[in-house]
C-alpha cells in the first residue's frame, strides 16, 4: 500500500521548469533512489518532500496526510545532507539529542534514545567528542543518527556519501541500508553514483531533465533500460546501429552480418535504422563460448581495467566493447586480430527512445 505519494509534482524557478509532472508512489519501508546527473531535478524533488521547496503544482501525501500546508518542522521527516551540518559547538551526544530536545521530550527518554542511536551506528564510545574530532565517515554516521532519533516517518538522504573517499563510501552505504532495513523506515536517497543506487535500492528512479525516464528495480534498470538515456547513463553499454531486414522475423543487419532478435522491433519497415544495446559483459570470445548469436570483427583496442580487460572491435560502422575477466594467464587479442563474439539474442535490446 502506498505510504508516500507524489502526484503531478511540478517545480519552476521563474520561467525555468525543473520538474515536469512527476508521479510516484512509494511503499512503507521501501528504499527508493533518485539517480541522475546534476541539474536533472532529483534534489529538487527531495527538497519538496522535506518542505524546503514549495511545488509549483501537484501534491505530496505521507500516510494519507497532505503535506502541502506543512512547514519543514511540521513534517515528520528526517534528513541527512551532503554536508554533515553538525553543530560544531555540540558533542556527539548533544548533536544526536538536538531534535528530541526541540520536541520537548523528557530527559530520561532523550538519554535512552540517544544511547540507542549511538549503539545503532556503533559510536557509543565517541559520545563526548566534538565534530572536529571525528572522521568524515563518523560525522556522517552522527548526522544519520540525529535524523533518525526523533523516529521520523520518512528518511531523506541528499547525496550523503559524495564527500567521502571510495572505501568509506562503500562501507557506509552498506551500513545505511542495513540500518534502514532494521528500522523499516521509508527512505528516499538521492545520488549521481549508479553503483550506489544499484547496490542498495529496492527501486530506482532515473531522472532526466526534470522527468523520470524509468522507474524500476535495479535489475530492471540495468538489464532492461527503456530509453536511450537510461541505457547510456546506467552502466557501460554498447549502442549499436542496425538496419532492419525483415520486421516480421525481427531480422536486422549489423554491418554486413545478419542477426535475429528475440525482442520485437515495433513499428518499423525494411530499410529503417534501429538502435540496439549490448552490455560488454554479455558475450565471450573464448574458444567454445556458447550463444545463439555471433558477431565477427577486427580488434581496435584493448584496455586493462583491473578486474576486467575491455576490448573493442569494429563491426561495420559500429565499435563494440566486450569484457574478459582478468586472470594471470589471460592473453587479450591483439589489435588488428579478427575475433568472434558470441552471446544470446536476448542480450540485444531494442532502444526505442
Amino acid at each position: 500500500m502506498a505510504f508516500l505519494t507524489l502526484t503531478n509534482i511540478q517545480k519552476s524557478f521563474g520561467p525555468v521548469k525543473v520538474v515536469h509532472d512527476f508521479n510516484m508512489t512509494i511503499d512503507r519501508g521501501e528504499f527508493v533512489s533518485f539517480l541522475g546527473p546534476s541539474g536533472c531535478g532529483k534534489t529538487t524533488i527531495l527538497r519538496m518532500i522535506a518542505g524546503f521547496e514549495v511545488p509549483t503544482g501537484g501534491s505530496i501525501v505521507i500516510d494519507n496526510k497532505d503535506q502541502g500546508n506543512l512547514k519543514p518542522n511540521q513534517r515528520n521527516i528526517g534528513m541527512v545532507f551532503q554536508a554533515y551540518a553538525l553543530f560544531p559547538n555540540m558533542n556527539v551526544f548533544d548533536n544526536v539529542a538536538f531534535g528530541l530536545k526541540v520536541a520537548g521530550r523528557p530527559k530520561e527518554e532523550i538519554g535512552a534514545r540517544v544511547k540507542e542511536m549511538l549503539g545503532l551506528i556503533k559510536l557509543e564510545h565517541l559520545a563526548d567528542r566534538f565534530p572536529y574530532q571525528l572522521s568524515g565517515g563518523q560525522q556522517q554516521r552522527v548526522a544519520l543518527a540525529r535524523a533518525l532519533a526523533p523516529k521520523p516517518q520518512v528518511l531523506l538522504l541528499d547525496e550523503p556519501l559524495s564527500a567521502l573517499d571510495a572505501k568509506i563510501r562503500v562501507s557506509l552505504r552498506e551500513e545505511i541500508r542495513m540500518i534502514q532495513q532494521q528500522l523499516g523506515i521509508t527512505t528516499v536517497f538521492v545520488t549521481h553514483d549508479q553503483e550506489e543506487a544499484l547496490s542498495i535500492s529496492d527501486r530506482i528512479v532515473v531522472m532526466n531533465a526534470g522527468s523520470a525516464d524509468q522507474i524500476g528495480t535495479p535489475a530492471e534498470i540495468y538489464n532492461r533500460p527503456s530509453t536511450r538515456f537510461v541505457a547510456s547513463f546506467v552502466g557501460t553499454l554498447n549502442l549499436i546501429e542496425a538496419k532492419v531486414i525483415d520486421p516480421a522475423t525481427n531480422r536486422v543487419s549489423i554491418g554486413d552480418q545478419g542477426v535475429t532478435l528475440r525482442e520485437p522491433l515495433g513499428a518499423v519497415k525494411a530499410g529503417d535504422t534501429v538502435s540496439l544495446a549490448l552490455r560488454p559483459e554479455a558475450g565471450s570470445i573464448a574458444e567454445g563460448a556458447k550463444g545463439d548469436t555471433a558477431l565477427t570483427g577486427e580488434v581496435v583496442s584493448s584496455n586493462f581495467l583491473g578486474s576486467v580487460v575491455r576490448t573493442r572491435m569494429r563491426v561495420g560502422q559500429s565499435v563494440i566493447s566486450f569484457d574478459m575477466f582478468n586472470s594471470p594467464g589471460l592473453v587479450p587479442p591483439a589489435v588488428g586480430e579478427t575475433v568472434t563474439l558470441r552471446f544470446t539474442a536476448t542480450d540485444l535490446l531494442v532502444i526505442n527512445d
